[in-house]
């Protein structure tokens, strides 16, 4: 292996090839990097490539293990991707931050000002400081919110804004982000990773703490509050798993103890807004949306949304809810404002703007517009309406065609376009290829109000070009992040993040409500689990017993194989599979099985069952630990890994079925030992019961209730004990040859025993009654009636009466009888739960691309 001096551990950095005209932030000089920057490079450089490369890889690996996902509109597979990180900060002096935090909180009060008079007196426009076709004519002012604005100092709550330097070194203002702004709390996991692959290196480099930051959000949240200041309940509204960065809307949930919600889990009623959680309705007091403005009530924007909450407007018109960012605030996002803050900044702070704005021309304006088409070549050109599939135009790569296009187009409509400066971007050090090369980056920052001004995040999400030379840094075009290191000139103290307790005393704490939504998925993440289990389990005895077939030859072998492989396909559902009849589907059925195994696209697979139990889990992310989130993310990456991406036989099948085992446990384990027994462990654990209860009905119906010739039925027995790990206990207990009745006893009938129905049954009806509709009710609820019909006709019978047979028929009639009535209250129940405490509006994936478009 290579010294940390060989050439082939060298990182590269004396062959860091800067670009002729455009700024690096490392170099003060073309010959002479920042004295921090080369302090940086030289703590890197002694670590080598090859340790840099393990750190990358162990954040990556966190990163995964967190399930920091971000959602790419388009993908083929309609699956997350990870999110990618560089091990290589952008540094900012502490000298250079004050300017920067200076001009973010300037353009903020300047915005903050802007959307109240936009919505308010509108003396911008009535003294000729705004043209009406530049507001009137974007998309983002609503006027059903004109006059809707909370009496409070600011208005605008959050606040973002994308940065570049140009060449001459300055920082330039890109773009405002005042709708839902996205990226703090990737902000902030890049921190928790990088505190985690380079503690020393930022230890001794003295960055400041983001802790700060996430402290004044939850404070300025709560102060916007009409209702019940000292402790408001604050909801973060999101279109749902769906969306690009749906992973931040959890991630802030979980960390700041906000509750999660989509608007079908909220309400209107008697001029509040209710949060419908299983334990009823709670108040709900601000909601921090990520939902575009116009999406949020359909009754008042947007007719066709699925994504908001119907009559929002109104309560907020009443001021008994506040909504950060307020509706309407997306006015603010017009690239044309950009054109006219300077003369803002005077008219309302009487200052000059401290961060310059890229140069923008509003087409609205006739010299501005002659100006435009004049310079089309050298411009890059935005739609003042920014939405999917319609971004900025970089004129000069366009054929002669398209530029006449383009040009007929701002003729048209030139109130909808501007043009603006294409600036080169400054490079920054990116570790590619085991090697630092100089990559544009564009920095997006953040800033709060709270208390008596805003609050910067000191920090930032910074983004690089994949490639060289390329200034598109989106995540969605294959962009890298970066933390952001904002250096301090003495250590930083630690501070928590989270806010304030409020309350002093242990008996004040409050069980946070379950939504409808989460009740939902963990109700499925239960279901689908036992699911996989039972298929996992079945599908191992089946490759054990075609082993022993083809190992001996024996008819009994392979007549029981044959009972084995059809219910398989009826406990896992996937027909015709086995029971077709097929003579030599069942002399061979490596390749069925396989695709049981294997097929993502075949209902009922494991791959599918697993895929589905993930989604489930992906949904509710803010619920688990990390330990159980780590717990999902293994069963999906080994299944992927070893299953899925490799050509393997029934027997290399067979290995991966035990580790699958393993992982089943370990999540099982993991929900036992760290959730609390209220609502989510009810829902969670009522889905596992009532899944496994169907699957061993299912499993007995196939196998028990058949009548078999004895040497076959012994077999049958055996196997039906293996696959419900319940051999070993019957050995116990019994000491005896293996019978129908005793079997009967133990898988179907014994309440003490965890494998069997009437067990799964028991737990159920504890459930049932402990669930929030039963309270404050004379009479059973409809669930409770069932589960104790269910219960009660099984333990009325007896294992003796059930295996009485008639001569003539091929089942045991009174078993089957049982079994299949059983099953049939369980779908019911099932459907009961289903609609009494699950929300069943689902938007268009095409709705909730639409309803948040702030790409980072």
């Amino acid at each position: 292996m290579p010294d940390a001096n060989s050439p082939a551990n060298d990182i590269g950095t004396q062959y860091y090839a800067t670009q002729l005209g455009i700024y690096d932030e490392m170099y003060a000089t073309e010959n002479k990097a920042l004295p921090y920057w080369e302090r940086f490079m030289g703590a890197l450089e002694a670590m080598g490539s090859e340790k840099l490369e393990l750190r990358r890889h162990e954040a990556q690996r966190l990163l995964r293990e967190n399930g920091v996902t971000y959602n790419v509109y388009g993908d083929a597979q309609k699956l997350t991707r990870p999110w990618l990180l560089d091990p290589v900060p952008l540094l900012i002096s502490s000298e250079e931050w004050l300017v920067i935090e200076a001009g973010l909180k300037q353009r903020a009060e300047l915005l903050n000002l802007i959307l109240k008079d936009i919505y308010g007196k509108q003396s911008l426009l009535k003294k000729g400081l705004l043209p009406s076709d530049l507001i009137f004519g974007h998309d983002g002012f609503l006027h059903p919110c004109a006059d809707a604005l909370q009496n409070q100092q600011r208005h605008l709550t959050l606040y973002s804004a994308n940065l570049a330097r140009g060449p001459n070194g300055r920082m330039w203002v890109l773009d405002d982000r005042t709708q839902a702004p996205s990226g703090s709390g990737y902000a902030l996991e890049n921190r928790t990773v990088m505190t985690r692959v380079l503690p020393d290196i930022l230890r001794e480099t003295q960055v400041h703490r983001l802790s700060g930051f996430f402290k004044a959000m939850g404070k300025g949240l709560a102060e916007i509050a009409p209702h019940n200041k000292e402790d408001p309940r604050i909801v973060i509204l999101t279109p749902g798993p769906l969306n690009e960065t749906y992973f931040e809307h959890a991630y802030l949930a979980a960390h700041l103890g906000f509750t999660l919600s989509q608007g079908g889990d909220l309400t209107v009623r008697d001029g509040r807004v209710w949060l419908k959680s299983l334990s009823g309705l709670q108040a709900v007091d601000v909601i921090l949306r990520r939902v575009d403005d116009s999406f949020c009530d359909p009754l008042e924007f947007r007719s066709d949304s699925q994504l908001g909450v119907a009559g929002l407007l109104e309560i907020v018109r009443r001021g008994n809810v506040a909504v950060a960012n307020p509706l309407g605030s997306s006015i603010l996002e017009n690239p044309g404002l950009l054109a006219f803050l300077p003369r803002l900044a005077q008219y309302f702070l009487n200052q000059e703007l401290k961060l310059s704005s890229v140069a923008t021309w509003w087409c609205g304006q006739r010299r501005e517009r002659d100006f435009v088409l004049q310079n089309l070549d050298s411009l890059v050109i935005k739609p003042i309406n920014r939405s999917l599939g319609n971004h900025a135009i970089f004129v000069g790569v366009l054929s002669s065609t398209e530029k006449e296009h383009l040009r007929s187009q701002i003729l048209a409509k030139p109130h909808l376009f501007v043009g603006q400066e294409q600036i080169s971007f400054s490079t920054l050090p990116a570790f590619i290829d085991n090697h630092i090369e100089p990559r544009n980056a564009v920095l997006r920052n953040f800033a709060v109000a709270s208390g008596d001004g805003y609050v910067v995040m000191p920090g930032g999400l910074t983004r690089v070009a994949r490639q060289k030379d390329n200034f598109i840094v989106s995540n969605q075009a294959g962009g890298i992040s970066k933390d952001t290191w904002v250096l301090a000139s003495e250590p930083s103290m630690s501070a928590s993040s989270w806010p304030q307790p409020v309350r002093n005393q242990l008996n004040d704490a409050v069980t946070e409500p379950l939504t409808s939504h989460a009740a939902d998925n963990l109700f499925w993440v239960g279901r689908q689990l036992e699911r996989i289990e039972a298929s996992t389990r079945l599908l191992r005895t089946v490759l054990l017993k075609l082993r022993e077939t083809f190992e001996f030859k024996d008819p009994v072998d392979n007549g029981c194989l044959t009972v084995l492989l059809r219910t398989l396909t009826q406990v896992t559902g996937t027909y015709p599979g086995f029971v077709k009849g097929d003579a030599q589907l069942l002399k061979t059925p490596e390749a069925e099985l396989l695709s049981l195994a294997k097929d993502s696209h075949r209902r009922g697979s494991l791959t599918a069952n697993i895929h589905a139990f993930v989604q489930a889990a992906f949904n509710i992310r803010d619920l688990w630990s990390h330990d159980t989130w780590r717990s999902v993310d293994n069963i999906r990456r080994r299944w992927q890994q070893r299953v899925i991406n490799n050509e393997i036989n029934a027997e290399q099948l067979q290995i991966h079925l035990d580790d699958l085992i393993t992982g089943i446990v370990a999540f099982t384990g993991l929900t036992n030992e760290n959730m609390t027994r209220e609502a989510a462990w009810l829902m969670l654990d009522s889905g596992r019961r009532l899944e496994r209860a169907l699957a061993l009905i299912a499993l007995l119906r196939s196998t028990l209730a058949l009548r078999h010739e004895d040497a076959l039925q012994n077999q049958v027995l055996e196997a039906v004990l293996v696959s419900t790990d319940s051999l070993t206990i019957y050995q116990r207990r019994y000491r005896a040859f293996i019978q129908l009745p005793m079997v009967l006893e133990l898988l179907l009938l014994d309440e003490t025993h965890p494998r069997s129905v009437a067990y799964q049954l028991h737990q159920l009806s504890i459930h049932m009654s402990a669930l929030p509709r039963g309270k404050n009710q004379s009479h059973l609820s409809e669930e409770e009636r069932l589960i104790l019909k269910a219960h009660t006709g099984l333990r009325l019978c007896s294992a003796l009466e059930l295996t009485q047979v008639n001569e003539n028929e091929g089942v045991y009639a009174n078993l089957e009888h049982v079994l299949s009535s059983t099953a049939g209250l369980l779908w019911r129940i099932a459907e009961v739960i289903s609609e009494s405490y699950f929300s069943h509006s689902q938007a268009s994936q095409l709705m909730i691309i639409k309803a948040s478009e702030d790409d980072l």
